[in-house]
Protein backbone atom coordinates (compact mmCIF):
# COMPACT_ATOMS: atom_id res chain seq x y z
CA UNK A 1 0.00 0.00 0.00
CA UNK A 2 1.41 3.73 -1.08
CA UNK A 3 3.01 5.59 2.15
CA UNK A 4 0.69 8.16 3.61
CA UNK A 5 2.49 10.98 5.42
CA UNK A 6 1.43 11.98 8.93
CA UNK A 7 3.15 14.93 9.40
CA UNK A 8 4.41 17.60 6.82
CA UNK A 9 2.36 20.47 4.78
CA UNK A 10 -1.35 18.56 5.45
CA UNK A 11 -0.86 18.17 8.57
CA UNK A 12 -0.70 21.92 8.88
CA UNK A 13 -3.07 22.44 6.49
CA UNK A 14 -5.64 20.76 8.98
CA UNK A 15 -4.18 22.41 12.08
CA UNK A 16 -4.90 25.86 9.86
CA UNK A 17 -7.71 24.36 8.84
CA UNK A 18 -9.45 23.53 12.11
CA UNK A 19 -8.07 27.55 13.59
CA UNK A 20 -10.28 28.64 10.73
CA UNK A 21 -13.10 26.67 11.63
CA UNK A 22 -12.91 27.46 14.96
CA UNK A 23 -12.79 31.19 13.33
CA UNK A 24 -15.49 30.65 11.43
CA UNK A 25 -17.69 29.08 14.44
CA UNK A 26 -17.28 32.23 16.31
CA UNK A 27 -17.94 34.48 14.19
CA UNK A 28 -21.19 32.77 13.28
CA UNK A 29 -22.26 33.07 17.08
CA UNK A 30 -20.94 36.36 16.92
CA UNK A 31 -22.84 36.98 14.22
CA UNK A 32 -26.10 35.16 15.31
CA UNK A 33 -25.75 37.34 18.45
CA UNK A 34 -25.57 40.60 16.44
CA UNK A 35 -28.70 39.74 14.18
CA UNK A 36 -30.05 38.93 16.98
CA UNK A 37 -29.51 42.34 18.49
CA UNK A 38 -30.68 44.19 15.21
CA UNK A 39 -34.14 42.10 15.08
CA UNK A 40 -35.03 42.62 18.59
CA UNK A 41 -34.69 46.33 18.13
CA UNK A 42 -36.14 46.39 14.95
CA UNK A 43 -39.32 44.90 16.45
CA UNK A 44 -39.30 47.22 19.57
CA UNK A 45 -39.12 49.86 16.79
CA UNK A 46 -42.46 48.11 14.94
CA UNK A 47 -44.40 47.70 18.06
CA UNK A 48 -43.58 51.77 19.47
CA UNK A 49 -43.83 53.13 16.05
CA UNK A 50 -47.78 53.67 15.87
CA UNK A 51 -48.43 54.86 19.60
CA UNK A 52 -45.18 57.19 19.29
CA UNK A 53 -46.47 58.37 15.74
CA UNK A 54 -50.46 58.97 16.94
CA UNK A 55 -48.95 60.79 20.14
CA UNK A 56 -46.42 62.67 18.40
CA UNK A 57 -49.14 63.79 15.63
CA UNK A 58 -51.66 65.00 17.86
CA UNK A 59 -49.25 66.80 19.95
CA UNK A 60 -47.90 68.52 16.92
CA UNK A 61 -51.13 69.87 16.03
CA UNK A 62 -52.00 71.70 19.09
CA UNK A 63 -50.12 74.57 20.67
CA UNK A 64 -47.09 74.34 23.17
CA UNK A 65 -49.42 75.31 25.69
CA UNK A 66 -52.07 72.52 25.83
CA UNK A 67 -49.11 69.55 25.04
CA UNK A 68 -49.00 69.31 29.10
CA UNK A 69 -52.59 68.37 29.41
CA UNK A 70 -52.74 66.17 26.53
CA UNK A 71 -49.15 64.53 27.77
CA UNK A 72 -51.07 63.29 31.25
CA UNK A 73 -53.64 62.36 29.15
CA UNK A 74 -51.53 59.65 27.15
CA UNK A 75 -49.47 59.23 29.81
CA UNK A 76 -52.58 57.65 31.95
CA UNK A 77 -53.67 55.60 28.91
CA UNK A 78 -50.72 54.14 27.92
CA UNK A 79 -49.34 53.52 31.33
CA UNK A 80 -45.91 55.21 30.36
CA UNK A 81 -44.03 58.06 32.10
CA UNK A 82 -43.70 60.86 29.13
CA UNK A 83 -41.92 63.72 28.78
CA UNK A 84 -41.21 66.54 26.57
CA UNK A 85 -37.38 67.63 25.41
CA UNK A 86 -35.67 69.98 23.64
CA UNK A 87 -33.51 68.73 20.89
CA UNK A 88 -30.59 70.52 22.31
CA UNK A 89 -30.79 69.18 25.30
CA UNK A 90 -31.15 65.31 24.49
CA UNK A 91 -27.68 66.36 22.06
CA UNK A 92 -28.79 62.94 20.45
CA UNK A 93 -25.32 61.24 18.53
CA UNK A 94 -25.22 61.29 14.65
CA UNK A 95 -27.36 58.38 14.37
CA UNK A 96 -29.82 59.09 16.28
CA UNK A 97 -30.22 62.78 14.85
CA UNK A 98 -30.61 61.17 11.44
CA UNK A 99 -33.57 59.02 12.72
CA UNK A 100 -35.40 61.42 14.24
CA UNK A 101 -35.15 63.55 11.12
CA UNK A 102 -36.64 60.69 9.07
CA UNK A 103 -39.46 60.22 11.85
CA UNK A 104 -38.31 57.33 14.01
CA UNK A 105 -38.02 56.50 17.09
CA UNK A 106 -35.05 55.57 18.72
CA UNK A 107 -35.06 53.22 21.84
CA UNK A 108 -33.03 52.18 24.49
CA UNK A 109 -33.33 49.07 26.43
CA UNK A 110 -33.65 48.53 30.46
CA UNK A 111 -35.87 50.27 30.94
CA UNK A 112 -37.18 51.06 27.28
CA UNK A 113 -36.42 54.91 26.85
CA UNK A 114 -38.50 55.88 23.97
CA UNK A 115 -38.05 59.32 22.22
CA UNK A 116 -39.67 60.69 18.43
CA UNK A 117 -39.36 63.47 17.16
CA UNK A 118 -42.60 66.22 17.34
CA UNK A 119 -43.15 66.98 13.82
CA UNK A 120 -42.89 71.11 12.92
CA UNK A 121 -40.40 73.53 12.10
CA UNK A 122 -36.16 72.99 12.35
CA UNK A 123 -34.80 70.06 14.17
CA UNK A 124 -32.46 72.34 15.64
CA UNK A 125 -35.46 74.09 17.41
CA UNK A 126 -37.59 70.98 17.77
CA UNK A 127 -39.30 69.14 20.65
CA UNK A 128 -38.56 65.24 21.21
CA UNK A 129 -41.47 63.30 22.89
CA UNK A 130 -39.68 61.15 25.74
CA UNK A 131 -41.73 58.04 27.12
CA UNK A 132 -40.49 55.43 29.71
CA UNK A 133 -41.89 52.15 30.65
CA UNK A 134 -40.39 48.82 32.30
CA UNK A 135 -42.18 46.63 29.52
CA UNK A 136 -44.22 46.08 26.62
CA UNK A 137 -47.41 44.86 27.19
CA UNK A 138 -51.46 44.02 26.54
CA UNK A 139 -52.31 47.58 27.70
CA UNK A 140 -49.64 49.22 25.00
CA UNK A 141 -51.22 47.41 21.84
CA UNK A 142 -55.10 48.22 23.01
CA UNK A 143 -54.23 51.79 23.88
CA UNK A 144 -52.49 52.00 20.45
CA UNK A 145 -55.46 50.94 18.56
CA UNK A 146 -58.29 52.93 21.18
CA UNK A 147 -56.16 55.94 20.35
CA UNK A 148 -56.19 55.84 16.66
CA UNK A 149 -59.74 54.48 16.68
CA UNK A 150 -60.86 57.68 18.72
CA UNK A 151 -59.01 59.76 16.26
CA UNK A 152 -60.78 58.60 13.36
CA UNK A 153 -64.33 58.64 15.21
CA UNK A 154 -62.45 62.90 15.36
CA UNK A 155 -62.29 62.85 11.44
CA UNK A 156 -65.00 62.89 8.99
CA UNK A 157 -65.78 59.66 7.52
CA UNK A 158 -64.93 60.58 4.06
CA UNK A 159 -61.08 61.63 5.13
CA UNK A 160 -60.48 58.69 7.30
CA UNK A 161 -59.06 56.51 4.20
CA UNK A 162 -56.72 59.29 3.35
CA UNK A 163 -55.77 59.65 7.25
CA UNK A 164 -54.83 55.75 7.70
CA UNK A 165 -53.27 55.79 4.38
CA UNK A 166 -51.18 58.90 5.80
CA UNK A 167 -50.64 56.87 9.05
CA UNK A 168 -49.57 53.54 7.54
CA UNK A 169 -46.89 51.68 8.73
CA UNK A 170 -45.16 48.77 7.48
CA UNK A 171 -45.24 46.65 10.67
CA UNK A 172 -49.00 48.10 11.45
CA UNK A 173 -51.72 46.60 8.85
CA UNK A 174 -54.73 48.99 9.11
CA UNK A 175 -58.05 48.57 7.77
CA UNK A 176 -61.51 49.97 7.76
CA UNK A 177 -64.15 47.24 8.15
CA UNK A 178 -68.17 48.04 7.49
CA UNK A 179 -68.74 44.93 8.54
CA UNK A 180 -67.60 42.32 11.32
CA UNK A 181 -65.96 38.82 10.82
CA UNK A 182 -68.41 36.18 11.05
CA UNK A 183 -66.62 34.26 13.45
CA UNK A 184 -66.38 36.67 16.13
CA UNK A 185 -67.99 35.04 19.72
CA UNK A 186 -70.92 36.70 21.43
CA UNK A 187 -68.37 38.12 24.00
CA UNK A 188 -66.23 39.71 21.59
CA UNK A 189 -69.11 41.26 19.85
CA UNK A 190 -69.90 42.21 23.49
CA UNK A 191 -67.18 43.84 24.05
CA UNK A 192 -66.87 45.61 20.79
CA UNK A 193 -70.56 47.48 21.42
CA UNK A 194 -69.08 48.52 25.04
CA UNK A 195 -65.99 50.71 23.12
CA UNK A 196 -63.56 47.67 24.07
CA UNK A 197 -60.25 46.58 22.07
CA UNK A 198 -61.08 42.85 20.77
CA UNK A 199 -57.63 40.85 20.84
CA UNK A 200 -57.58 37.94 18.26
CA UNK A 201 -55.08 35.35 18.22
CA UNK A 202 -54.43 33.43 14.80
CA UNK A 203 -52.73 30.30 16.33
CA UNK A 204 -51.74 28.87 13.09
CA UNK A 205 -49.68 31.41 12.35
CA UNK A 206 -49.62 33.25 16.03
CA UNK A 207 -50.25 36.51 14.91
CA UNK A 208 -52.18 39.23 16.58
CA UNK A 209 -54.66 41.43 15.24
CA UNK A 210 -57.02 44.17 16.80
CA UNK A 211 -60.82 45.61 16.56
CA UNK A 212 -61.98 48.40 17.50
CA UNK A 213 -65.46 50.20 16.88
CA UNK A 214 -64.99 53.67 15.75
CA UNK A 215 -67.61 55.88 18.16
CA UNK A 216 -70.33 57.30 17.08
CA UNK A 217 -69.83 55.20 13.89
CA UNK A 218 -70.89 51.75 11.76
CA UNK A 219 -67.05 51.50 11.04
CA UNK A 220 -65.09 49.09 12.55
CA UNK A 221 -60.62 49.96 12.99
CA UNK A 222 -58.75 46.33 12.05
CA UNK A 223 -54.88 46.61 13.22
CA UNK A 224 -53.10 43.52 11.99
CA UNK A 225 -52.25 41.06 11.56
CA UNK A 226 -49.29 41.75 13.76
CA UNK A 227 -46.44 38.47 13.43
CA UNK A 228 -44.87 37.99 16.54
CA UNK A 229 -40.99 37.95 16.82
CA UNK A 230 -39.20 35.01 16.22
CA UNK A 231 -35.77 34.22 17.69
CA UNK A 232 -34.28 31.23 17.30
CA UNK A 233 -32.46 30.06 20.91
CA UNK A 234 -29.20 29.89 21.12
CA UNK A 235 -30.03 26.46 21.94
CA UNK A 236 -30.72 25.15 19.02
CA UNK A 237 -28.04 27.48 17.31
CA UNK A 238 -25.17 26.20 18.71
CA UNK A 239 -26.08 22.95 17.82
CA UNK A 240 -26.62 23.74 14.57
CA UNK A 241 -23.98 25.57 14.07
CA UNK A 242 -21.48 22.97 15.92
CA UNK A 243 -23.62 19.91 13.36
CA UNK A 244 -22.36 22.26 10.08
CA UNK A 245 -18.88 22.76 11.26
CA UNK A 246 -18.30 19.28 12.03
CA UNK A 247 -19.91 18.36 8.92
CA UNK A 248 -18.38 21.08 7.22
CA UNK A 249 -14.77 19.64 8.28
CA UNK A 250 -15.18 16.07 7.75
CA UNK A 251 -15.99 17.06 4.06
CA UNK A 252 -12.88 19.00 3.69
CA UNK A 253 -11.28 16.08 5.24
CA UNK A 254 -12.12 13.33 3.03
CA UNK A 255 -11.48 15.45 0.24
CA UNK A 256 -7.95 16.77 1.17
CA UNK A 257 -6.83 12.86 2.74
CA UNK A 258 -7.71 11.53 -0.94
CA UNK A 259 -5.37 14.22 -2.11
CA UNK A 260 -3.01 13.87 0.15
CA UNK A 261 -2.75 9.85 -0.23
CA UNK A 262 -2.55 10.91 -4.28
CA UNK A 263 0.62 13.56 -3.47
CA UNK A 264 1.99 10.60 -1.22
CA UNK A 265 1.77 7.95 -4.05
CA UNK A 266 3.51 10.57 -6.23
CA UNK A 267 6.30 11.07 -3.54
CA UNK A 268 6.28 7.64 -3.39
CA UNK A 269 7.59 7.27 -7.39
CA UNK A 270 10.01 10.24 -7.00
CA UNK A 271 11.86 8.77 -4.22
CA UNK A 272 11.88 5.19 -6.40
CA UNK A 273 13.08 6.63 -9.80
CA UNK A 274 15.92 8.60 -7.50
CA UNK A 275 16.69 5.43 -6.01
CA UNK A 276 17.36 3.93 -9.41
CA UNK A 277 14.18 2.59 -9.93
CA UNK A 278 13.37 3.90 -13.38
CA UNK A 279 10.57 1.95 -14.19
CA UNK A 280 8.13 2.87 -11.13
CA UNK A 281 5.36 4.97 -12.65
CA UNK A 282 2.09 6.65 -11.05
CA UNK A 283 -1.25 5.72 -11.59
CA UNK A 284 -3.65 7.87 -13.32
CA UNK A 285 -6.81 7.88 -11.16
CA UNK A 286 -9.20 10.97 -12.93
CA UNK A 287 -8.44 13.76 -15.84
CA UNK A 288 -8.15 16.60 -12.73
CA UNK A 289 -4.99 17.79 -12.11
CA UNK A 290 -3.41 15.78 -10.26
CA UNK A 291 -4.18 12.78 -13.12
CA UNK A 292 -2.63 15.65 -15.26
CA UNK A 293 0.29 15.67 -12.83
CA UNK A 294 0.75 12.24 -13.21
CA UNK A 295 0.76 11.58 -16.62
CA UNK A 296 3.20 14.32 -16.76
CA UNK A 297 5.29 12.77 -14.59
CA UNK A 298 5.15 9.34 -16.30
CA UNK A 299 6.08 11.18 -19.44
CA UNK A 300 9.45 12.73 -17.89
CA UNK A 301 10.03 9.18 -16.03
CA UNK A 302 9.96 7.54 -19.58
CA UNK A 303 11.86 10.06 -20.76
CA UNK A 304 14.40 10.15 -18.33
CA UNK A 305 14.81 5.94 -18.47
CA UNK A 306 15.04 6.00 -22.52
CA UNK A 307 17.80 8.60 -22.20
CA UNK A 308 19.99 6.62 -19.72
CA UNK A 309 19.19 3.15 -21.54
CA UNK A 310 20.41 4.98 -24.48
CA UNK A 311 23.46 6.57 -22.68
CA UNK A 312 24.39 3.29 -20.92
CA UNK A 313 24.53 1.11 -24.22
CA UNK A 314 26.44 3.65 -25.41
CA UNK A 315 29.15 3.23 -23.17
CA UNK A 316 28.76 0.05 -23.18
CA UNK A 317 29.34 -0.11 -27.31
CA UNK A 318 32.11 2.53 -27.19
CA UNK A 319 34.03 0.68 -24.52
CA UNK A 320 33.83 -2.61 -26.22
CA UNK A 321 34.80 -1.19 -29.78
CA UNK A 322 37.57 0.47 -28.06
CA UNK A 323 39.10 -2.92 -26.79
CA UNK A 324 39.82 -4.45 -30.37
CA UNK A 325 42.16 -1.29 -31.40
CA UNK A 326 43.85 -1.30 -27.85
CA UNK A 327 44.56 -4.76 -28.17
CA UNK A 328 45.53 -4.43 -31.56
CA UNK A 329 47.89 -1.45 -30.77
CA UNK A 330 48.96 -3.24 -27.46
CA UNK A 331 50.36 -6.36 -30.32
CA UNK A 332 51.53 -4.09 -32.74
CA UNK A 333 54.02 -2.49 -30.00
CA UNK A 334 55.20 -5.78 -28.91
CA UNK A 335 56.17 -6.84 -32.31
CA UNK A 336 58.40 -3.33 -32.69
CA UNK A 337 59.78 -4.61 -29.29
CA UNK A 338 60.69 -7.94 -30.25
CA UNK A 339 62.29 -6.56 -34.07
CA UNK A 340 64.61 -3.58 -32.03
CA UNK A 341 66.98 -4.14 -29.61
CA UNK A 342 67.78 -0.20 -29.72
CA UNK A 343 67.38 0.94 -25.68
CA UNK A 344 66.13 3.97 -26.55
CA UNK A 345 62.96 2.76 -28.63
CA UNK A 346 62.46 -0.02 -26.09
CA UNK A 347 62.21 2.65 -23.65
CA UNK A 348 59.75 4.42 -25.48
CA UNK A 349 58.02 1.26 -26.19
CA UNK A 350 57.43 0.33 -22.94
CA UNK A 351 56.02 3.81 -22.18
CA UNK A 352 53.68 2.85 -24.61
CA UNK A 353 52.69 0.05 -23.34
CA UNK A 354 52.00 1.69 -19.85
CA UNK A 355 50.04 3.91 -21.33
CA UNK A 356 47.97 0.77 -23.17
CA UNK A 357 48.15 -0.43 -20.09
CA UNK A 358 46.23 2.25 -18.58
CA UNK A 359 43.99 2.52 -21.55
CA UNK A 360 42.75 -0.84 -20.95
CA UNK A 361 42.24 -0.64 -17.36
CA UNK A 362 40.28 2.75 -18.19
CA UNK A 363 38.10 0.58 -20.74
CA UNK A 364 37.54 -1.77 -17.70
CA UNK A 365 36.70 0.68 -15.24
CA UNK A 366 34.38 1.87 -17.83
CA UNK A 367 32.55 -1.04 -18.69
CA UNK A 368 32.22 -2.10 -14.72
CA UNK A 369 30.26 1.65 -14.61
CA UNK A 370 28.41 0.79 -17.17
CA UNK A 371 27.17 -2.73 -16.24
CA UNK A 372 25.82 -1.48 -12.61
CA UNK A 373 23.47 0.92 -14.49
CA UNK A 374 21.69 3.23 -12.84
CA UNK A 375 20.47 1.62 -9.70
CA UNK A 376 19.25 -2.10 -8.09
CA UNK A 377 17.18 -2.52 -10.60
CA UNK A 378 19.20 -1.85 -13.61
CA UNK A 379 22.12 -3.14 -15.45
CA UNK A 380 23.20 -6.32 -14.42
CA UNK A 381 21.51 -8.63 -11.82
CA UNK A 382 23.61 -9.35 -8.53
CA UNK A 383 23.93 -12.80 -7.06
CA UNK A 384 23.35 -12.90 -3.61
CA UNK A 385 25.87 -15.46 -1.70
CA UNK A 386 26.81 -15.75 1.75
CA UNK A 387 30.31 -13.63 1.99
CA UNK A 388 32.56 -13.67 4.91
CA UNK A 389 33.72 -10.56 5.38
CA UNK A 390 37.19 -11.06 6.81
CA UNK A 391 38.16 -13.27 4.34
CA UNK A 392 37.29 -10.65 1.78
CA UNK A 393 39.01 -7.59 3.39
CA UNK A 394 42.08 -10.05 3.58
CA UNK A 395 42.05 -10.81 -0.36
CA UNK A 396 42.11 -7.28 -0.67
CA UNK A 397 44.89 -6.71 1.55
CA UNK A 398 46.95 -9.39 -0.04
CA UNK A 399 46.52 -7.67 -3.27
CA UNK A 400 47.22 -4.10 -2.65
CA UNK A 401 50.15 -4.77 0.11
CA UNK A 402 52.65 -5.72 -2.85
CA UNK A 403 51.82 -2.22 -4.84
CA UNK A 404 52.31 -0.42 -1.82
CA UNK A 405 55.35 -1.54 0.58
CA UNK A 406 55.86 1.85 2.20
CA UNK A 407 52.43 1.35 3.71
CA UNK A 408 50.95 -0.44 6.43
CA UNK A 409 47.79 -1.82 5.34
CA UNK A 410 46.18 -3.66 8.88
CA UNK A 411 42.60 -5.24 9.45
CA UNK A 412 40.39 -4.85 12.69
CA UNK A 413 37.39 -6.98 12.99
CA UNK A 414 36.53 -8.93 16.28
CA UNK A 415 35.03 -12.25 14.63
CA UNK A 416 34.09 -13.85 11.52
CA UNK A 417 31.58 -11.80 9.97
CA UNK A 418 28.77 -13.21 7.49
CA UNK A 419 26.98 -11.12 4.92
CA UNK A 420 24.73 -11.67 1.74
CA UNK A 421 26.11 -9.77 -1.33
CA UNK A 422 27.41 -9.72 -4.37
CA UNK A 423 31.24 -11.01 -3.74
CA UNK A 424 33.20 -9.82 -7.07
CA UNK A 425 31.49 -6.22 -7.08
CA UNK A 426 31.58 -5.77 -3.12
CA UNK A 427 34.87 -6.88 -3.40
CA UNK A 428 35.65 -4.24 -5.76
CA UNK A 429 34.13 -1.60 -3.85
CA UNK A 430 36.07 -2.38 -1.25
CA UNK A 431 39.43 -2.82 -2.82
CA UNK A 432 38.85 1.08 -4.14
CA UNK A 433 38.27 2.23 -1.64
CA UNK A 434 41.59 0.89 -0.15
CA UNK A 435 43.29 1.65 -3.55
CA UNK A 436 42.40 5.18 -2.87
CA UNK A 437 43.36 5.56 0.79
CA UNK A 438 46.54 4.32 -0.38
CA UNK A 439 46.77 6.46 -3.19
CA UNK A 440 46.44 9.57 -0.35
CA UNK A 441 47.54 8.12 2.95
CA UNK A 442 51.34 8.75 4.21
CA UNK A 443 51.70 5.58 6.42
CA UNK A 444 48.81 3.61 7.96
CA UNK A 445 45.48 2.47 6.32
CA UNK A 446 43.13 0.07 8.45
CA UNK A 447 40.56 -1.60 7.49
CA UNK A 448 37.48 -2.07 9.99
CA UNK A 449 34.58 -4.57 10.11
CA UNK A 450 31.72 -4.11 12.32
CA UNK A 451 28.96 -6.50 13.36
CA UNK A 452 25.90 -3.84 13.89
CA UNK A 453 22.19 -5.79 14.40
CA UNK A 454 20.52 -4.45 11.11
CA UNK A 455 23.66 -3.75 8.94
CA UNK A 456 27.53 -4.88 8.37
CA UNK A 457 29.91 -1.54 8.44
CA UNK A 458 33.15 -0.79 6.67
CA UNK A 459 35.43 1.77 7.58
CA UNK A 460 38.52 2.91 5.31
CA UNK A 461 40.78 4.93 7.06
CA UNK A 462 44.12 6.68 6.24
CA UNK A 463 46.79 9.33 7.92
CA UNK A 464 46.70 11.26 4.29
CA UNK A 465 45.17 14.39 4.02
CA UNK A 466 41.51 14.05 4.08
CA UNK A 467 38.94 15.31 2.10
CA UNK A 468 37.17 18.93 2.37
CA UNK A 469 33.98 19.15 3.87
CA UNK A 470 32.59 20.83 0.68
CA UNK A 471 34.31 18.26 -1.78
CA UNK A 472 32.76 15.45 -0.05
CA UNK A 473 29.27 15.50 -2.05
CA UNK A 474 31.19 15.76 -5.20
CA UNK A 475 33.49 12.81 -5.24
CA UNK A 476 31.10 10.16 -6.14
CA UNK A 477 30.69 12.00 -9.23
CA UNK A 478 32.09 10.11 -12.72
CA UNK A 479 35.43 11.64 -13.55
CA UNK A 480 34.97 14.18 -10.61
CA UNK A 481 39.05 14.49 -8.57
CA UNK A 482 39.63 16.49 -5.88
CA UNK A 483 42.18 19.76 -7.18
CA UNK A 484 45.35 18.12 -5.29
CA UNK A 485 44.66 14.91 -6.97
CA UNK A 486 44.62 15.68 -10.87
CA UNK A 487 48.09 15.31 -11.07
CA UNK A 488 48.73 11.68 -13.46
CA UNK A 489 51.70 10.80 -10.59
CA UNK A 490 48.29 10.44 -8.16
CA UNK A 491 46.51 7.45 -10.22
CA UNK A 492 42.96 6.56 -10.56
CA UNK A 493 40.77 7.77 -13.72
CA UNK A 494 37.62 9.43 -11.03
CA UNK A 495 35.42 6.43 -11.65
CA UNK A 496 36.51 4.61 -8.38
CA UNK A 497 34.86 6.16 -6.04
CA UNK A 498 31.28 6.41 -8.53
CA UNK A 499 31.31 2.50 -9.15
CA UNK A 500 31.67 2.00 -5.08
CA UNK A 501 28.48 3.88 -4.49
CA UNK A 502 26.66 2.31 -7.26
CA UNK A 503 27.80 -1.09 -6.01
CA UNK A 504 26.11 0.20 -2.92
CA UNK A 505 22.79 1.24 -4.40
CA UNK A 506 22.72 -2.23 -5.53
CA UNK A 507 23.07 -3.53 -2.62
CA UNK A 508 20.82 -1.34 -1.07
CA UNK A 509 23.17 0.51 1.16
CA UNK A 510 25.17 3.33 1.23
CA UNK A 511 28.57 5.32 1.30
CA UNK A 512 29.73 8.11 2.93
CA UNK A 513 32.71 10.51 3.77
CA UNK A 514 34.08 12.26 7.13
CA UNK A 515 37.43 12.60 9.05
CA UNK A 516 39.07 9.44 10.81
CA UNK A 517 38.88 10.40 14.33
CA UNK A 518 42.00 8.01 15.03
CA UNK A 519 43.95 8.76 11.89
CA UNK A 520 43.44 11.93 10.90
CA UNK A 521 42.94 11.21 7.28
CA UNK A 522 39.95 10.69 5.25
CA UNK A 523 36.99 7.67 6.32
CA UNK A 524 35.03 6.24 4.28
CA UNK A 525 32.58 3.99 5.46
CA UNK A 526 29.93 1.52 3.63
CA UNK A 527 26.80 0.63 5.65
CA UNK A 528 25.23 -2.74 4.04
CA UNK A 529 21.92 -3.89 5.20
CA UNK A 530 21.77 -7.45 6.04
CA UNK A 531 19.52 -9.85 3.79
CA UNK A 532 17.69 -12.94 4.43
CA UNK A 533 18.87 -16.04 2.73
CA UNK A 534 16.99 -17.51 0.02
CA UNK A 535 14.88 -21.07 1.02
Amino acid sequence: MPRVPSQGSFLRFYVLLGLALCIVFLISIGGRTFIEQVRREEFREELTSLPMTLMTRQLAALAPERRAERLETFARQFGMQLTLIPVSDAAPGYFEAARLKRGRPVIDEDPWQLRQLIPGGSFEQGTLLSATLMGWSERQWQASVALLGDWLGQTPQDERPALLSELRLPHWPLTLLTTLPEDLTTVQRQALARGEVVTRLVTEQLTLSFIYRVPESDQWLKVGPIPRHETMPLGLHLPLLIGVMAVLSLIIYLIMRSIEARMARLELAATRIASGRLETRVKVESGDFLGRLGMAFNAMASQVQTLLKGQQEMIRAVSHELRTPVARIRFAVQMVEDMTEEPSIRHQLQGIDADIAELDDLVDEILTYARLGGGPDHGDPLDMVPVECSAMANRVIDALTPLHKSLSITLEADSEIELLAEPRYLQRALQNLVSNACRHGRSQVVIRVWDEPQLVRFDVEDDGPGVPVEARSDIFKPFARLDDSRARSSGGYGLGLSIVQKVMSGHGGSVTVDESPKLGGARFTLLIPRRESPA
